[in-house]
């Protein structure tokens, strides 16, 4: 598990396992959300597992399951909802922690003010490609 932080209060990671969630809740973050969908892989038949491990550790706990390359106006909403609902420090994970920073910069570049370079810049940061989503925000 290699997390990134993005923004204060916020991070991205690959791949979680119910036993990684031990980690999770000892480096403070306080919720999780998922970005994996369900059977998408055979370590991620769905996310119970996940949600009860979280649950058991006193982890907020949201899963906006979407498809890689593929972000309704609903799930970068719930994202964003997250975001500014759950209590921080965030942790947002799916396969790669793609799925999670394309969310991410979706979210906020919906905010007044947003500094689009900044956000950018993070994903780069966080071993992403930026240009996927430069490409995203600017249609």
């Amino acid at each position: 598990m290699q997390i990134h932080q993005l923004e204060p209060g916020f991070a991205i990671t690959d791949a979680v396992t119910p036993a990684d969630l031990d980690e999770v809740a000892r480096r403070g973050f306080r919720s999780v959300i998922c970005n994996r969908r369900p059977g998408e892989a055979e370590d991620h038949p769905d996310d119970r597992a996940l949600s009860a491990r979280a649950a058991e550790l006193g982890l907020e706990w949201r899963c906006i399951p979407v498809t890689p390359g593929e972000y309704s106006e609903a799930d970068i909403t719930a994202f964003g909802q997250a975001l500014d609902g759950l209590p921080t420090p965030i942790l947002a994970f799916c396969r790669t922690g793609k799925r999670a920073v394309h969310l991410w910069a979706h979210a906020r570049s919906r905010e007044a003010g947003c500094d689009i370079p900044a956000l950018l810049a993070a994903a780069h940061d966080a071993g992403h490609d930026p240009q996927p989503i430069r490409e995203m925000l600017e249609t």
